[in-house]
């Protein structure tokens, strides 16, 4: 019996004879998910946090996940390619953030999740909490939380699929069958993308081929217990070119390489139960998860990287039902262990408890409080903790705030290290991020809209670095902080009852201890958006602009100077129109003007790109 079929028994076991936990049923417009220990009201959230809706996905014809990120304020996204793109939060480094898919880790073992052409079809929302959520979600979580939720199906059958087609090919089908027990859906889609040169050389395109399946289901077995599942399976086939590292001059770092090529497998995979008792007032919910990766490059050895977890969470209301109280505790015990088939020694465990209280006032102040012991086998242990306000006034101005403390672990490499003339360091402990904000939700034009205006405040210490050392080089925790600040600014406005716009802006100064500016964080961000009901009521049509300035990399040749990378500006549209009551015909092009906006130093990006498509609901 391997380990994951050992915890899955387990789980099974202990939901059939001990108490479970409850049923909770949620509006996803009303409700951030990932807000806390357990789900929350999004008018009782303190903490900054944006959502794209499914709705916005299909306006605005966003067909990856990393597109649907960059309009989003505090959010950095850097790719080199079709194949590799990080995500950053106020300036926190890419392994700062983790990124979840229904709730669990999308990346095994140590390392960050690498965004490639993950889809957005069969996608509810994704939710982005920014600013430390340690407290909630361990390490990795310092500088904020990204959730992608997918869809589940509605009471009844639900079957629909599209076809796009264009400078790539997509794919995609839903079927879903539910009734007032529960239900069971599987989404499929395909992704077939030529991708562009990534070195800009003109010579070969750099492709990506990325298949996955998602089954789901839960079962409402008797009043008091819920069981539910979740298996999630991609695999992907993606190229690259070679970076020429003896470089002597700008032309000859980036190598147009028709040879280069990697296989990357990702497999996720849950089950839970929920059990409810004394009417609704305490709940307890246990779940187990897995995530395993594998990547192989060239056809060579094979890397897999794995995270088991299993997780107890207990939720009493002080004052009622757990779905309805407004004093509410939450009890979290949860073990996680993770390893790199790279190597027997890389591994990591901890056995962490959290403990979560809520409050909502008739005054109109809401509070959430945190706080979390991670007991690590390898470094240090941590502690963290998390706080956040709102308060909503009579006149429908909201104020929100949040402080909070995350942690990074060490990577394997970092602690064990043996090669390349590296060694590690078993003595580091864990980077620690300190994080506040403030802001203000005001309404605009009676209501028709909202502007969300929030400072931020982040310091970060301990933050490991490589030194030369008369053998080599090592690991430390260097001493000083890496600050970051900014200023996030989210709106929406209804201006007409066909016409609805939007904007988000992000100002960040982003430096290291030694306070020359952080790599690959954009000093401005700003996204200007509208869709606009046409064609008689059948459709719309959606434009997209961004605008990137004050970005800096580093130019990985000759001295390793660091310069600033040009400003730029794109512009995407979109459109739909309903051929019938169930085929719509759709169209978008991104990159309208062909705007040569590097992301990266040394890489190309992609030009313009023209799609049209079909989706049917039966």
């Amino acid at each position: 019996m391997n380990r994951f079929t050992f915890l899955v028994a387990s789980a099974g076991l202990c939901v059939i004879s001990a108490p479970g936990v409850a049923q909770e049923t949620f509006v996803l417009d009303e409700i951030i998910v990932t807000g806390g220990l357990s789900p929350i009201a999004a008018e009782k959230f303190g903490r900054a946090v944006s959502v794209v809706t499914a709705e916005d996905i299909k306006e605005r014809g966003i067909t990856t996940v990393q597109d649907a990120l960059r309009a989003l304020p505090g959010v950095s996204v850097n790719g080199t390619g079709t194949s590799d793109t990080q995500v950053r939060i106020r300036g926190g480094e890419a392994n700062h953030t983790l990124v979840l898919i229904d709730g669990i880790a999308a990346a095994g073992g140590n390392g960050e999740y690498t965004f490639s052409g993950l889809e957005t079809a069969n996608i509810e929302r994704i939710e982005v909490l920014r600013g430390p959520q340690s407290v909630y979600y361990g390490s990795n979580a310092s500088a904020g939380v990204i959730n992608i939720i997918t869809r589940k199906g509605t009471e009844g059958t639900t079957l629909n699929g599209s076809l796009e087609v264009g400078s790539g090919t997509t794919a995609s089908t839903f079927v879903a069958r539910r009734d007032a027990q529960g239900g069971v859906s599987l989404a499929l889609s395909h992704m077939d993308d030529p991708g562009f040169d990534q070195s800009g050389d003109g010579g070969e395109k750099d492709g990506l081929t990325r298949s996955t399946a998602i089954l789901s289901g839960d079962y409402q077995a008797t009043d008091e217990l819920k069981l539910g599942f979740t298996l999630r399976r991609s695999e992907e086939r993606y190229e690259y070119d070679s970076a020429n590292w003896l470089a002597s001059d700008a032309d000859s770092y980036m190598m147009d390489d028709p040879t280069q090529y990697a296989n990357r497998d990702e497999l996720t995979a849950g089950v839970f139960g929920e059990y409810s008792m004394r009417e609704g007032r305490l709940t307890h919910r246990l779940a187990v998860e897995t995530t395993q990766n594998r990547l192989k490059n060239n056809g060579g050895a094979t890397t897999k990287t794995t995270t088991d977890a299993v997780k107890y969470r207990l939720s009493y209301g002080l004052d009622g039902a757990v779905d309805q109280a407004d004093q509410l505790l939450n009890l979290l015990l949860e073990h996680r262990e993770d390893d790199s088939s790279s190597n027997p020694t890389y591994g990591r465990a901890a056995t962490s408890v959290a403990l979560e209280y809520r409050g909502s006032f008739a005054s109109g102040l809401d509070v959430q409080a945190g706080a979390r012991f991670d007991d690590n086998d390898v470094f240090k242990d941590a502690t963290t903790w998390n706080l956040g306000l709102s308060y909503l006034m009579d006149n429908g101005v909201r104020l929100h705030g949040s402080a909070g403390e995350g942690v990074v672990n060490p990577t394997y490499f970092e602690l064990y290290a043996d090669a390349f003339g590296y060694t590690g360091n078993p003595d580091l402990q864990p980077e620690r991020n300190l994080s506040y904000d403030l802001g203000v939700e005001l309404p605009i034009f009676g209501d028709r809209g909202t502007v969300d205006v929030t400072l931020f405040k982040e310091r970060l210490t301990d933050e490991i670095t490589s030194v030369s050392t008369d053998s080599g080089r090592t690991f430390i925790n260097q001493t000083g902080n890496s600050d970051r600040r900014g200023v996030e600014i989210a709106g929406v406005l209804d201006a007409t009852d066909a016409l609805s716009l939007r904007l988000g802006y992000t100002y960040l100064e982003a430096k290291n201890p030694d306070k020359t500016v952080e790599i690959r964080r954009p000093r401005h961000e700003l996204t200007l958006g509208g869709t606009l009901d046409a064609f008689g009521g059948r459709g719309s049509v959606s434009a997209d602009l961004r605008h990137v300035a004050g970005n800096y990399d580093t130019q990985f040749w000759g001295s390793y100077q660091t310069v600033k990378l040009p400003s730029s500006t794109t512009v995407n549209l979109a459109a739909h129109y309903d051929l019938t009551d169930r085929v719509q015909l759709t169209g978008r092009v991104e990159n309208l003007f062909d705007a040569d906006a590097t992301e990266v130093w040394g890489y190309a990006t992609r030009g313009r790109a023209v799609y049209v498509g079909l989706n049917a609901q039966f």
